[in-house]
């Protein structure tokens, strides 16, 4: 019941700041009567229709193609020693900022990028930049690309997580003694059960893949944009009438990810069909070295466009001349560091205040409701949480201009706490999932040996479980700080613009910008999750540096 208050309740007033306005109801604004004007109005509006397909397209393509390639990986590899060094290699990709990895792929891919700097003009013969629309393709390609960079650490990690409730040892040398390859004995015997485990994870990522603005915003198309973007537009409108135009985009936006839904649950119908008729057919599919080799490239691959990209913004931040078709700069200087921070001290105070006390009050949610479900857990019913993906399945651009609208007509004007609640919002799910299966996994004989001794439930959970999942509460309050870092649209939307953070202005300055000042703001913006993380890897090894085996 309290998640259900904490998550569900905040969603469905979001969800009806945008159904009221979308239908003419809006007093605040002078709408008193219900009308379908405003439908019409949208259904007028130039290209509607391509920048809905297009952001539908995007999303599908990005979540078929993490799949695939996350599943193709565990598929041939798990288990193996290339396994543990690609995960080594992924796992920090986590940890930066959707913004961030988009700045890194646009300063390579781009037509006066660093890819094309470091063949011209020898290979191409190009002595200026190349009238390419890359990134902002019409297709949105460099958008997917982006998505897939991002998403697909993500699906491993959610997979990483789920792989040890598998019997992958028994399974590996069974399908082997039947004659089966490394691809088709997993899929056959153990990819049900782990798609089972990981699907509310993929549904997360369909849904923010169709609906994401930051992304499409840095490498998206833009005439005409998403629909998402275009819905942000509209929000920003000096003409307050054009509230009720956004509305109704924002409820297309909500059938879209509903249709988005639909056409994955079809295309589940039909993997299941394959792997039936894959199943009965008897063919074992032996050779299988190019699919195995190819998600270890792309995988890889993920990684290193990442890495690759951020190290470019580090030059870019100390770049002075530097023409193209050049590959490095010809003088290195600090004075776009000397001149922008004092500009964006402001906006890194918010972010990281926002930050910490989101991260803080939702790691002390999550161990409220993790104890309060102890009880439940102990007796064999263990807890659900599918409730908690529901924010991460609802576009955010649908129930946050929602949660706008409702604030506006409540006379609640744009503040930090507004703000706050909102990031707490989008904190919580991050911080619980990350934080639940430790807490479930500790063994129990600690907390009976303290009572025992007669000490009290909360004794023992702030002087033995606490402390013995140390390491485990550093790693979720550093989830839950880099995913509120990253928060984009909420910022904008519930801020108005007077709250700004390092991740809205680094997304406005894409717009055309400077991109030594942008390779700053990406920086920055990165580096503070990978602050976090280092302080939950290092925190226990200092803090227990005399207790071996509290230090893991």
């Amino acid at each position: 019941m309290l998640l259900a208050l904490l998550l569900g309740l905040p969603i469905l007033a979001g969800l009806a700041g945008i159904i009221l306005p979308a239908f003419g109801y809006l007093p605040a604004l002078g709408g008193s009567r219900f009308s379908l004007s405003h439908f019409a109005e949208l259904a007028g509006q130039p290209h509607i229709l391509r920048s809905s397909l297009t952001g539908l397209a995007a999303g599908l393509a990005t979540t078929c193609a993490a799949v695939a390639i996350v599943g193709t990986f565990l598929a041939g590899f798990a288990g193996t020693p290339a396994f543990s060094r690609i995960q080594h290699l992924v796992s920090p990709l986590l940890a930066v900022p959707h913004a961030a990895a988009a700045f890194a792929l646009a300063f390579l891919v781009a037509p006066s990028g660093f890819l094309v700097r470091l063949i011209s003009p020898e290979l191409t013969g190009l002595t200026r930049p190349p009238q390419w629309l890359v990134p902002n393709d019409p297709l949105g390609l460099s958008m997917v690309a982006g998505l897939i960079t991002k998403e697909v650490p993500f699906l491993f990690l959610v997979a990483l997580a789920a792989l040890p409730q598998l019997p992958l040892r028994q399974a590996r040398q069974l399908t082997a003694a039947l004659g089966y390859g490394r691809l088709s004995g997993f899929i056959v015997s153990l990819w049900p059960a782990l798609y089972r485990q990981i699907r509310l994870a993929v549904f997360a990522v369909l849904g923010y893949s169709v609906s994401v603005v930051d992304v499409a915003l840095i490498l998206g198309p833009q005439l005409p944009a998403t629909l998402p973007v275009r819905i942000a537009q509209w929000t920003a409108d000096h003409d307050l009438g054009a509230r009720f135009l956004a509305s109704a985009a924002a409820l297309l936006q909500l059938a879209i990810v509903l249709a988005a839904v639909v056409i994955w649950l079809l295309i589940e119908r039909l993997g299941r069909f394959v792997l039936i008729r894959l199943t009965s057919s008897g063919r074992r599919l032996q050779k299988d070295a190019a699919p195995r080799l190819i998600s270890a490239f792309t995988m890889a691959a993920c990684a290193a466009l990442i890495f690759f990209g951020i190290a470019n913004l580090c030059l870019w931040s100390v770049a002075g001349l530097w023409p193209f078709p050049d590959a490095m700069p010809t003088t290195l200087t600090p004075k776009i560091w000397l001149r922008t921070l004092p500009q964006l001290w402001p906006a890194l105070q918010t972010t990281i205040a926002l930050a910490l006390t989101a991260a803080a009050l939702a790691l002390f949610s999550a161990i409220l409701l993790l104890y309060r479900n102890g009880a439940a857990d102990r007796g064999g019913n263990r807890p659900r949480y599918e409730l908690l993906y529901l924010p991460l399945l609802l576009p955010e651009i649908s129930f946050v201009f929602g949660l706008q609208i409702l604030f506006i007509s409540a006379g609640i004007k744009p503040a930090f706490w507004s703000v706050l609640a909102v990031h707490f919002l989008f904190v919580l799910p991050y911080v619980l999932l990350s934080l639940a299966a430790p807490w479930r996994e500790l063994d129990r004989r600690f907390e009976r040996i303290a009572a025992g001794f007669g000490k009290s439930a909360l004794r023992t959970l702030l002087t033995v479980r606490l402390p013995l999942l140390f390491r485990a509460c550093l790693t979720a309050f550093a989830v839950g700080f880099s995913v509120s870092i990253s928060l984009y649209l909420p910022t904008l939307l519930i801020g108005a613009g007077r709250l700004t953070t390092i991740a809205t202005e680094a997304v406005a300055l894409s717009s055309g910008g400077d991109r030594r000042v942008i390779a700053v703001y990406a920086l920055v913006q990165g580096s503070l999750p990978f602050l976090a993380f280092l302080i939950a890897s290092l925190g226990p090894q200092l803090l227990f540096r005399n207790r071996r085996a509290m230090r893991t």
